[in-house]
């Protein structure tokens, strides 16, 4: 433990260069439902921070998924923000000793060296993902620091090519592999596998718990040169649903168990390799 306490505290120290890091903002959700009024407690500071990344995005044929002004939010990466980051939050609180702020991060790759500050972000619908080459080489320099990626609710087969359009550009040299049961990632808290999918929010209806072709889930990664995994890839799952819905009775309890714990993990994760 005293070992993951000390890596921790290198990585923090890596990635926090002397600048004053971004004011906490606000922007419009992509989903109506997911615009939620700030928790008391926002402005109390906490040793982890979820970071939400903001990028550009094309419409890929899906409408609302694109379009519009992305530094304004209410496009692609502000799906499940921000009530899913919030919830997310508040379990790690629930049920771990980490020290969370209750609210999240947005965070522009554009904002200068500002990515540096923040130890995990989320992306939530990567397939829609159309970074500038500065955003790439950014965002490359951020993992190779230490940083942490999680890629989340993207489903089926034209989203999937989008975000591998978009990690060849990050990473040309780097496969995307799957990741195996026994994997640290799997069992850094709870003891999990790579077989069960997190729900979409149509299981809220009873429906498929899935988009389009996206019936078979997979827990892949990117790997650094030490086998870090840099960016973690929940691929044909749901992880945001899971958190926001975790409470409403019409959404699978498998589900909503199995969001909750994969996070914790993902999060611990982060914070110790």
């Amino acid at each position: 433990m005293l070992k993951r306490i000390l890596l921790a505290a290198a990585l923090l120290s890596v990635l926090s260069p002397l600048h004053a890091e971004r004011e906490f903002r606000v922007y419009q959700s992509l989903e109506a439902q997911a615009d939620v009024d700030l928790p008391k407690d926002y402005r109390a500071p906490g040793e982890l921070v979820i970071g939400r990344l903001m990028y550009p995005s094309s419409r890929f044929g899906f409408g609302f998924f694109g379009g519009g002004d992305w530094t304004q939010g209410g496009t692609a990466w502000a799906v499940d923000y921000p009530r899913g980051d919030r919830w997310f939050a508040r379990i790690l609180r629930r049920l771990t000793r980490i020290n969370v702020r209750s609210v999240e991060q947005p965070v522009n790759l554009d904002d200068g060296d500002d990515v540096y500050d923040w130890l995990f972000l989320m992306v939530g619908l990567p397939g829609m993902w159309e970074l500038t080459d500065d955003q790439v080489a950014k965002l490359r320099e951020y993992l190779l620091r230490g940083g942490f990626l999680l890629c989340d609710s993207f489903f089926g087969t034209r989203e999937w090519e989008g975000f591998v359009t978009g990690m060849r550009r990050i990473f040309p040299d780097r496969q995307i592999v799957e990741l195996p049961d026994d994997h640290p990632l799997f069992h850094t808290v709870y003891d999990l596998n790579a077989h069960n999918q997190v729900p979409n929010w149509n299981a809220l209806q009873g429906g498929v718990p899935y988009r389009a072709d996206g019936v078979t889930p997979h827990w892949r990664a990117v790997l650094d040169d030490d086998g870090r995994v840099m960016v973690a890839i929940a691929f044909n799952n749901d992880l945001g649903d899971s958190w926001q819905w975790a409470d409403d009775p019409d959404y699978p309890q498998e589900g909503a168990t199995l969001g909750m714990r994969m996070g914790i993990n993902f999060a611990v994760y982060a914070m110790t390799h």
